[in-house]
Formats: structure tokens, C-alpha cells, sequence
């Protein structure tokens, strides 16, 4: 299956970022903006209460249901936005490993941010993304 989205990486910028620093897609594709995808059950309670790893990990399992709903998997995700509840580099850390794994060697671009407080009661952590699918 050929993919919208291709990952560009440069010399001239560090290596040590776990990501892409920029990624394109065709004029001919069809992008797809995402909500954020919270670590929310079917039942609209949070996951994984207290548990930064846990949170991550529901609210990547959520962003894949959404993506499949859209037609697109999370190669087709062209940059990401993780927003984690926390002042403590060590749990930004903790989420983000979970969602890099998530994304293996589909290394988008993406932003890690440290947030004071997010919507849903006892949420940690929140996944944004925009996908770029070929129709």
C-alpha cells in the first residue's frame, strides 16, 4: 500500500530527537486532524488512574480505533502532540516512551508537552494527531 506521508530528517539537526524533524504529503491527499485522544474507557471513565504508562497506552489504543474509523493506521499519522498532566520530566518521559513504541519505526514528528491540568477527571496524559491518507 503505498503512504501519504513521507518522514524528512536532517544532518544539519541533532540525532538525539527520537523523531523526524518535518514530514510531507502529497497535494492528492487526504489529510485527517484528530481530537485528542484521551485515556478514556467505553464507558467514559478514566484508565489507568495515577498511571502515566497506562494512560499512554489507552490513549494510543483510542487514537487507533479513531484512525481506523478514518481509514488510516498510525503509519499514516504525519505529526503528533502529547500533552502529559505533570511538571516532572520523568513522567513526560514515561508516556512518551510508551508512545514512541506505539509508533516504532514510524518516527513522526511530534511535540512533548508538560501541561498543568487536562479535561476529563484524573487524565494524565492526551495524544493529538494529524494523518495524510492516499484515497
Amino acid at each position: 500500500m503505498a503512504r501519504a506521508v513521507t518522514l524528512i530528517r536532517s544532518a544539519a539537526l541533532s540525532g538525539v530527537a527520537e523523531y523526524a524533524y518535518a514530514a510531507t504529503a502529497p497535494a492528492e491527499s487526504r489529510l485527517i486532524f484528530l481530537a485528542g485522544a484521551c485515556p478514556l474507557n467505553e464507558d467514559g471513565s478514566t484508565a489507568a488512574i495515577g498511571d502515566y504508562a497506562g494512560q499512554a497506552a489507552k490513549a494510543v489504543e483510542n487514537l487507533r480505533i479513531a484512525l481506523t474509523d478514518s481509514g488510516a493506521t498510525l503509519q499514516d499519522v504525519i505529526s503528533t502532540r502529547v500533552l502529559v498532566a505533570s511538571a516532572h520530566r520523568e513522567d513526560l518521559v514515561t508516556a512518551w516512551k510508551v508512545v514512541r513504541d506505539s509508533f516504532a519505526d514510524h518516527d513522526v514528528p511530534s511535540t512533548l508537552m508538560g501541561v498543568t491540568v487536562l479535561g476529563y477527571t484524573d487524565q494524565l496524559v492526551e495524544i493529538e494527531a494529524v494523518a495524510a491518507v492516499l484515497d
